[in-house]
């Protein structure tokens, strides 16, 4: 197995590693996820899949504020681990410090497949992604 180092930007601090799931296309977390962390988004390629216990990846985050409610809830219930976005906005980040949720930004997410092992550093901004060879 290999690993590859992506340094991106900290948007919320602290460790953790998992397994990805890739969506790419922006989410919303108001109606695109629901409280069990299924994408219930039916335009969404990942629709009807958990995101529990995964680092969930994803191009930008879209739509109400309330999105930022929602990912603290998802955090308080420990379903959702780690974020890591291309380009992060607002709502995403606010949700994400607000749970303690591990999150980095500016990152070519295409280089990262569903499956791949991945450790979010959120305290300096790196990602290890590991993949088979």
């Amino acid at each position: 197995m290999k690993h590859i180092q992506l340094k991106g930007r900290t948007i919320s601090k602290g460790q953790v590693e998992g397994e990805a799931i890739v969506s790419h296309k922006p989410i919303s977390f108001l109606g695109g996820v629901n409280d069990d962390g299924i994408i219930i988004d039916k335009e969404n390629e990942l629709y009807g899949k958990s995101i529990k216990d995964k680092i969930f990846v994803f191009p930008t985050g879209k739509g109400s504020t309330v999105g930022s409610y929602v990912i603290y809830a998802l955090a308080k219930k420990g379903i959702l681990k780690g974020i890591i976005n291309s380009q992060c906005e607002v709502i995403v980040a606010t949700g994400a410090i607000l749970g303690k949720i591990p999150l980095v930004d500016n990152i070519d997410i295409s280089k990262i497949n569903n499956g791949d092992r991945v450790i979010i550093n959120g305290d300096n901004g790196t990602i290890k992604l590991f993949k088979e060879e």
